[in-house]
Order: C-alpha cells, then sequence, then structure tokens
C-alpha cells in the first residue's frame, strides 16, 4: 500500500478552492477509469461540495473521463422531500449530474423523507445498496476518494460535536436525530465506513472555520483522543492513502 500522504494545500479563495478541486478530481477520474473498472466515490453538500461539480461541468477535462465507471455515493443527506432544495442531491444535480453524463443507474442517493417513514428506514436501505457493491466480506464498495466538508463547529458529513453516532466502530450508515443545525433529522455514513476511502480531500473555506480547523490539524498526525474526537468529529477522518486539506487562506489562522 503506498505511503499516506497528509497534507494542507491552501489557496487564495473559495472560488479558487473548488476550482483547483475540481481539477484534482477529474485527473483522478481520469486516470482511474482507464480500464473500464468501476470507480466509487463518495461526495458531500454544502457551498464548496457543489461549487466543485459546477466547476467540474466547465472543465475541458470532463472529456477525458469515462463516466459510466463513476459511481457516485452520499456520505450523509438530510431527511427531506424529494427536490427539496435543501437535500445536498438537489444541489449537486442542479450543478452537474441533471445534465451530466454519469449513468442514472450509478447516482446512488440516500432515500428521501416521501419514500421512507423515518430516516433510520432510509439507513438502513442505504446501507443495503451500499453491501450489494461490496466485495465479499465488506459492507461498502471501496472508494476511490471521500469528498467531505467541515462545518464551523468541527462536524463532517451528519456526524456532530457530542453526538451519539461519532463514537460507533463499525462502517455503516445511520439515522441522525435531533441534529442541532436543521434540518434534525438526517442520514449519515459512520467515521469507519468514511475512512475506508483511499482519499479523502476536505474542502474548507471561510474565517468561522479557523478554530475547528485548528482543532482538526492538531490531531492529524496522531490517533484523536476519544474526547478530541467527541468534540471536533472531523478530526478523525483519514484516508487510506491520503488525506487532503484543500483550504481557502481565510480559513487559516
Amino acid at each position: 500500500m503506498p505511503e499516506n500522504r497528509t497534507a494542507v494545500i491552501p489557496y487564495p479563495t473559495k472560488d479558487f478552492v473548488a476550482q483547483a478541486s475540481a481539477a484534482r478530481l477529474l485527473l483522478l477520474l481520469g486516470d482511474r477509469t482507464v480500464g473500464g473498472d468501476p470507480v466509487h466515490i463518495s461526495i458531500t453538500g454544502g457551498s464548496l461540495g457543489t461549487a466543485i461539480w459546477e466547476k467540474v461541468s466547465q472543465s475541458p477535462l470532463v472529456e477525458t473521463v469515462d463516466w459510466s465507471c463513476v459511481h457516485v455515493w452520499w456520505s450523509d443527506e438530510r431527511f427531506l422531500p424529494t427536490g427539496d432544495a435543501e437535500r445536498n442531491a438537489h444541489q449537486v444535480f442542479e450543478a452537474f449530474f441533471d445534465n451530466g453524463p454519469v449513468p442514472a443507474a450509478n447516482l446512488h442517493v440516500i432515500g428521501a423523507s416521501d419514500q421512507y417513514s423515518t430516516q433510520h428506514e432510509a439507513a438502513r436501505a442505504y446501507a443495503r445498496e451500499l453491501a450489494d457493491f461490496a466485495e465479499h466480506g465488506h459492507r461498502a464498495p471501496r472508494f476511490a476518494l471521500s469528498l467531505l466538508g467541515m462545518g464551523p463547529d468541527g462536524h463532517l458529513a451528519s456526524l456532530f460535536p457530542g453526538g451519539p453516532d461519532i463514537r460507533l466502530d463499525e462502517p455503516d450508515v445511520v439515522g441522525v436525530e435531533n441534529s442541532p443545525k436543521p434540518p434534525p433529522d438526517r442520514v449519515s455514513m459512520t467515521l469507519p465506513m468514511i475512512n475506508a476511502s483511499d482519499r479523502i480531500w476536505f474542502l474548507v473555506s471561510g474565517e468561522d472555520k479557523q478554530d475547528a480547523f485548528r482543532r482538526v490539524l492538531s490531531q492529524r498526525d496522531r490517533q484523536p483522543s476519544a474526547d478530541a474526537l467527541v468534540e471536533t468529529p472531523a478530526s478523525g477522518a483519514r484516508g487510506t492513502e491520503e488525506t487532503l486539506y484543500l483550504v481557502s487562506r481565510d480559513s487559516l489562522d
């Protein structure tokens, strides 16, 4: 296995982060789809998580990817009705996937509140779908990349500080209750499932992220303590090969 790489890569602005991340993503997917094998990635929502796909749609590198090989999953979702503008999937579909080259069957969207009675049912259904694409003995496909954001409180996906789900030690998908950030009901991959990714790229921008990002960096060269993980869940995310923090300068001290 290649040596694990961890790096902070600063860019002047949020727009630069989105532009550079889109180029990195397209180069990676272009290389990985040459052989025709399936390539699985996990993505998120939020302003940067959406902006990267707007940049992808504008890049000539989009033609270098065999999109029929690419399978897209979501690390978390807001448990809202299909088509709700606040759903992570809705935001990135508008940015790229609605008219993009990825086959509809390869877009693995977490179930909505008009499809399932509870977020827990939606989580169980998504876990089953992930398992359908996994190698024998695993609960999910191997993600070549997980794109993640980070909240000002240090949350990632829908794993929030102090929440019970951050302590779960099995790769799984869970229904989240009483999220401190609306809406209260959500669906999220657990940290062990996210950490099964070859690469994790954090997209971080904004002065309001400085404190949380400082806490993340204080733990990046060690296994975070239980207290550090509960305080700042993003500090526990590690790719098996690479962990990059693609950040705008205003998120740094």
